[in-house]
Formats: C-alpha cells, sequence, structure tokens
C-alpha cells in the first residue's frame, strides 16, 4: 500500500511539471515545430546520457518491438506539435484543457489493447471533462475553433501512445522504450521540417531565455517525467494515470493566471 502511495505521488509530481508545459509554449518565443524538434533532441541527448551513467537498460532487440515503439514514437511527435500549435493559436489554458479528452478516449482504447472488460463508469468520468471544455468556449473565434480542433487531435494522439506504452512496458523497460520514442520521434519531426524547408539556419534563432527553458522542457518535463510515467502507468494501469493528468489544466490555468495573466 505504501509502495502504490508513492507513485500516487511521484505521478503527481510529474503532473506538476507537465503543468509548466501550456505555459512554456507561450513564454518560447519560437514556432511550435522548432519547439518539439528542440525539445525531443534534448530529451534525447540528457536520456543517453543519464541512462548510461544509471546503467539503465537502453535497448530493444526485439524486431517487432522495435516496429510498435517506432509507431508510438511517430505518435509522440505529432501529439506535441499539435498541443504547441493549439497553444500558439489560442491560449495556454485552452492547448492543455483540450487534453483533458484523454481519458475518454483511453475508457475505450485500453479495452481493446488489454483485453479487458470495457467499464461504463470510466466513460463516464471521461465524459464529464466535455463539459469542462464547453464552457470555457462559448465565446470562440474562427482560429481558437481551430486550436480546439488541433487539441483535441493532440489529445486523441496522446491516449493511444499512453496506451500502447502501458502494453510495450509489460515487455521492454521504460528506460529503452523512452529513449527509442525520442530518438524515432527527433528523425520524424528534421523529416517534417526538411521537407517544408524549415531545417535551416532559423532552427537556432532563439533567445537565450527560450534555450533555458527550452532545457527545463527536454530534461525535466519530457526525458524524466515520461519514463517516471511510464513506471508508474504499470503499477497504477493507463486509466489512472490519464484521469489523474486532468489535474494539469489546473496546474496550468493557475500558473497561467500569475505568469501569462490569463483569466
Amino acid at each position: 500500500m505504501l509502495q502504490k502511495f508513492r507513485y500516487h505521488i511521484l505521478l503527481h509530481l510529474v503532473i506538476f511539471m507537465w503543468g509548466f508545459t501550456g505555459i512554456l509554449g507561450k513564454l518560447i518565443h519560437i514556432d511550435a515545430q522548432y519547439i518539439v524538434w528542440h525539445r525531443i533532441l534534448i530529451a534525447f541527448v540528457s536520456l543517453l546520457i543519464g541512462l548510461y551513467f544509471l546503467k539503465m537498460p537502453m535497448r530493444i532487440r526485439n524486431r517487432k518491438t522495435m516496429l510498435k515503439v517506432f509507431g508510438v514514437g511517430i505518435l509522440v511527435a505529432l501529439h506535441w506539435i499539435g498541443f504547441y500549435t493549439s497553444i500558439k493559436l489560442s491560449t495556454a489554458s485552452l492547448g492543455i484543457l483540450c487534453l483533458s479528452t484523454t481519458t475518454l478516449h483511453v475508457t475505450w482504447l485500453e479495452p481493446l489493447v488489454f483485453k479487458k472488460r470495457f467499464s461504463p463508469v470510466e466513460f463516464l468520468f471521461g465524459l464529464l471533462v466535455i463539459f469542462g471544455i464547453y464552457f470555457v468556449s462559448d465565446n470562440f473565434n474562427e482560429e481558437q475553433y481551430l486550436a480546439l480542433g488541433i487539441g483535441l487531435l493532440a489529445a486523441l494522439m496522446a491516449a493511444l501512445f499512453s496506451v500502447f506504452n502501458a502494453k510495450l512496458a509489460e515487455e521492454v523497460p521504460s528506460s529503452a522504450i523512452t529513449l527509442h520514442e525520442m530518438g524515432i520521434g527527433l528523425v520524424f519531426i528534421s523529416g517534417m521540417l526538411w521537407f517544408n524547408g524549415k531545417l535551416d539556419a532559423a532552427l537556432f534563432q532563439m533567445t537565450w531565455s527560450d534555450f533555458g527553458w527550452l532545457l527545463f522542457l527536454g530534461v525535466c518535463c519530457t526525458s524524466f517525467a515520461f519514463i517516471a510515467t511510464i513506471e508508474v502507468m504499470k503499477r497504477l494501469g493507463a486509466f489512472t494515470v490519464s484521469l489523474s493528468i486532468n489535474l494539469e489544466p489546473v496546474y496550468t490555468i493557475l500558473l497561467a493566471i500569475p505568469i501569462l495573466h490569463e483569466d
């Protein structure tokens, strides 16, 4: 029981850190795709160094499992691109609020992936989040509705990679999963930037403030948080984790009031 309580504490520490991610989407003054590229690069490098010195597992030897991780890595990159694009188009509060619908998707995805019984109670809890979005979206303009749509798609991708990671964690150490997903995500988004003609010197044009926030985002909010979340998911389950993550918008909205003056 005490060990389970410790995992709940760790989970909420991670959620509080994630509360900053929406804020950072506004504080970092570079393009959304550039934010994701730097976030994944910093996370990948810090993971590589950290896992090496901590002597944690880094390899995935099974080819079939590697293909699954490859797909999830792309989902992670697409999720972050959608998330930060939504924030850039609207507010940190709305972008993070859209992520609350992740729980709703997990309620039907988890039974499919884990072959478990569908829970109407869990689905009802997930559905309640929709009312929260309704209350804050009554005076939207066209751009904000676009932000809402992109944010909701990002939430679906978050649900997909959360459930798939929980399944993969049964076979592969979470450290190896996270490292490979960051590497695959980096290659994928680099390809996207190259295809769009954005893989150039502009990628590194930023202030020292932007660089500092990107380091915090990549090391604390990504590499550490990702490994911790997968470990917690193995102990508490994907639904418990995704339901708890609904506190993330609360933290973000409270932080946005003094930092970004969003109310």
